[in-house]
């Protein structure tokens, strides 16, 4: 078997994140496809194959949204896919696209993912309803937040967590998209604003939770021959890994999260790298919550059990930090395009690594990036490590 080929990261495109945008979903995907283009130097005729994420067909509105947003996506006349894991659908998308590279099927990928959520009334989680066991869960009047409102009181439970500590996450992540330009929800607050925002499910509070949102991201994938002819300092693809666990949530302790320990081995057996702790230079991890950003921390073993909010509060995670957690703002502070978002995050570490990200840009010298996103019924992560060699 021939072995597979070095995958890069050549260009990155991304658009504003928002709450009902006029744009269509095509709209936004040519949007970010044209950026990501437009970054790495390269035109359409240049792509082999396009990889597409996007979320529930419900949020659009429309059946089969692979197809429907194919043209704006620039996937005319390409080998075309669609991938879907829930919230773990914007790093699983370009994964895809790194199989497509890696295996020779294509030189260069281009990796689009959408979403545009404010079409679904009276509010986006109705998407999910189908998602409950109609037995079981439905009777029960499920929602995703009470859902993570009960993961989120065990994990605190079982460490001895205080919501203001939580809560010390979304200040600094809303604070750190203040000088993101796509960004919807920046904002300078404090703890105590946190505190007393509105109650949702306690102990989910509003100002703990990431907005529903609109936007797309895209990035482009190629082979590393390919990658030198139009760049000195190529971006490679380091790790990758995925892992899904039972979608009964009820059979799991909600404490820890062993899927995401189990992704984040797989790419960091690929990548080579032996303790994630002193090797990952900083992350984007999917914060939908500000106790999920500590949760996969933790899972990501960038922290220990439950002490993810101590580095937190010692400033360990802030921008100029030991480990910069999130220095993009996040979904808290840029936004929550389910599937866009994770794109979001890949698309911040090509900025970072390449020296693009101006004032989101982290203190120290980095070289390893590692971006993280988190799906389906609390069951499914995907992992994806980029490195400036």
């Amino acid at each position: 078997m021939a072995e597979k080929r070095k995958v890069c990261v050549i260009g990155a495109g991304l658009t504003l994140f928002r709450r009902r945008l006029l744009e269509t979903g095509k709209e936004l995907c040519f949007g970010a496809a044209r950026m990501a283009l437009d970054s790495a130097g390269i035109e359409r005729k240049d792509v082999d194959s396009v990889v597409m994420g996007s979320a529930p067909d419900a949020f659009d509105g429309v059946h089969m949204k692979g197809e429907y947003l194919l043209d704006g996506a620039g996937a005319y006349r390409r080998p075309y896919s669609r991938v879907y894991v829930g919230g773990a659908t914007g790093v699983y998308t370009p994964i895809s696209a790194w199989w497509h590279v890696a295996s020779g099927l294509s030189d260069v990928c281009l990796a689009v993912a959408e979403e545009k959520m404010s079409p679904l009334q009276p509010h986006p989680q109705y998407a999910f309803w189908s998602i409950f066991d109609h037995d079981y869960e439905r009777p029960l009047g499920t929602t995703l937040l009470w859902i993570f409102a009960l993961e989120m009181r065990r994990y605190m439970n079982a460490y001895g967590i205080k919501e203001e500590e939580i809560a010390q996450v979304a200040v600094k992540n809303k604070g750190n998209a203040l000088d993101h330009p796509c960004a919807q929800l920046a904002a300078k607050i404090t703890v105590e604003d946190v505190m007393k925002s509105e109650p949702m499910v306690w102990p989910v509070k509003r100002l703990d939770v990431s907005p529903p949102s609109d936007g797309a991201a895209a990035v482009i994938l190629c082979s590393e021959e390919y990658a030198k002819k139009i760049t000195k300092e190529p971006v490679y693809v380091s790790g990758c890994g995925w892992n899904i666990d039972s979608t009964y949530w009820t059979n799991r302790d909600l404490y820890y999260p062993q899927y995401l320990e189990n992704a984040g081995n797989m790419a960091y057996k690929m990548a080579g790298i032996k303790n994630p702790r002193s090797e990952i230079d900083f992350a984007e991890v999917y914060d939908p919550f500000d106790y999920k950003e500590l949760h996969h921390m933790e899972g990501l073993q960038l922290a220990k059990k439950g002490q993810a909010p101590k580095l937190t509060t010692a400033g360990v995670t802030q921008r100029d930090g030991e480990l910069p957690i999130n220095p993009s703002g996040g979904l808290l502070g840029v936004g929550n395009p389910i599937a866009a978002a994770g794109m979001m995050k890949v698309c911040e570490l090509y900025f970072q690594l390449t020296h693009q990200a101006g004032k989101r840009q982290v203190k120290k010298e980095v070289h390893t990036g590692l971006a993280q996103a988190w799906g389906d019924l609390m069951q499914y992560s995907s992992v994806f490590i980029l490195k400036r060699r």
